[in-house]
């Protein structure tokens, strides 16, 4: 687990104007991403400091970053694939340039920050894979109850972390209009043809992603005890859910294109050792639930594997964006409730041998908590389309309407340490093709 240092000190200033009282990026927290300057560069590895982006390659290619000069030409996949060591010196080599009170070093890295409004973001690497857990038995079970009412959870649930395998090229980064999906539906009534046409079922699913660092060998394990340092860091997902079309296609296979046509995530990625302070033992099992095989135990992952990360979901509709209305909450949950750690999670995908790469993307699956409240969709919250939502200004919500827009955020506090977020993540829906 990583351990405590100077980065994490909260009493730190940044001599960057706003970064002290930026409520996601002060300097404690320096999270990475890839932007572009419109119509000028191409993409570039970039560190948010309040609200200025940090140009990691130009200043690689100065004395400001000398010990790090091999990063000038280096993608964002490059940074991840760092080992941790060298991870964990950069950090702490951009601390103390932006915390540093000497004019020297201010005027090294003043020419190589640009203000975040003039800039346009990215998916944070080049995800060559994506995979999608089903990590919160909260969110199973309560979804599972509205299919399978007697036996709400798969006799596996409790010794396996469940996902799929998704569609890397279909993420994108938050801001990215969503576009309704189109897709076959369930016939109507016993004996009649499916129906194919826009999604009437679409949901977000509120999820927290990791990206990889680092690479195992084709048919190379990774332990528990080491899975820790192959997390770079963490991120907001929302993965979009076209429940009609999921529920008619996902048996006998499991999901396929009610969930491909988008997945979006934060610019900006949180890297463990900024999370340090806001680890948190792996959840809590119930009374007779059985405990992991070995293979998914560790000391460090039961005592730290967890994230006390709070997360938030809010809408606006049309009508809330056109009158200026502030955006209503739909959810608020926390990380820390998930059934699996992300180090179990990736322990148990490669336990076959899947070489991970720098830049692969998985993610948690819905997180919910056990209050109805913390449920991180519109399936759970309305139990199946059942009981519609009633919203501020009286209208309702079953799922998500053509020009709804939906937000993630999340955030770290601990007492004695200095809140950290991970900006938001947001996507507005957009009409179907053809319709």
């Amino acid at each position: 687990m990583t351990e405590l240092d100077h980065t994490h000190d909260p009493d730190a200033r940044s001599w960057v104007p706003g970064a002290d009282t930026h409520p996601d990026f002060p300097v404690q927290n320096l999270p990475f991403g890839r932007f572009v300057r419109p119509g000028v560069d191409e993409p570039r590895v970039g560190v948010a400091i309040g609200n200025q982006v940090l140009d990691l390659n130009g200043l690689a290619a100065t004395e400001g970053l000398r010990k790090f000069a091999d990063l000038r030409d280096a993608t964002m996949n490059d940074v991840m694939g760092l080992d941790p060591v060298r991870r964990g010196a950069l950090r702490h080599h951009l601390f103390d340039l932006l915390s540093a009170s000497t004019e020297a070093d201010r005027t090294r890295v003043e020419p190589h920050l640009t203000d975040a409004s003039d800039v346009v973001m990215l998916v944070p690497a080049e995800v060559g894979d994506f995979t999608d857990f089903y990590a919160s038995i909260h969110h199973a079970t309560r979804v599972g109850q509205l299919f399978r009412p007697d036996n709400p959870l798969l006799p596996n649930y409790r010794w396996i972390p469940i996902g799929y395998h998704g569609r890397a090229s279909s993420v994108v980064v938050s801001g990215t209009p969503i576009r309704r999906p189109n897709g076959q539906l369930r016939p109507s009534e016993e004996g009649t043809p499916p129906r194919f046409g826009p999604s009437e079922r679409l949901d977000y699913e509120l999820e927290v992603g990791a990206f990889v660092a680092g690479k195992n060998a084709l048919g190379d394990p990774i332990r528990i005890g080491a899975a820790e340092e192959r997390l770079f860091g963490l991120c907001l997902v929302n993965d979009w859910s076209a429940r009609d079309i999921q529920g008619w296609e996902y048996q006998p296979l499991g999901p396929f294109l009610g969930k491909s046509f988008a997945t979006s995530v934060t610019p900006w990625v949180v890297t463990r050792e900024a999370l340090a302070p806001f680890r948190s033992p792996a959840a809590r099992r119930a009374d007779g639930d059985p405990d992991p095989l070995p293979y998914l135990v560790h000391d460090r992952d039961r005592t730290g594997g967890g994230v006390d990360l709070q997360l938030e979901v809010t809408l606006r509709t049309s009508a809330m964006i056109e009158r200026g209305d502030e955006p209503v909450r739909l959810t608020e949950g926390n990380a820390r409730d998930l059934y699996w750690t992300f180090g179990q999670m990736l322990t148990h995908h490669a336990s076959n041998g899947c070489n991970l790469r720098a830049g692969d993307l998985i993610a948690s699956g819905t997180v919910s908590g056990p209050e109805r409240s913390a449920s991180g969709c519109l399936l759970e919250l309305t139990t199946g389309g059942r009981e519609p939502l009633q919203l501020p200004d009286g209208e309702q919500r079953t799922f998500l309407q053509d020009g709804d827009e939906v937000t993630l955020q999340g955030r770290c506090s601990r007492a004695a340490f200095r809140t950290i977020g991970f900006g938001t993540c947001v996507g507005r829906i957009a009409t179907a093709r053809g319709t």
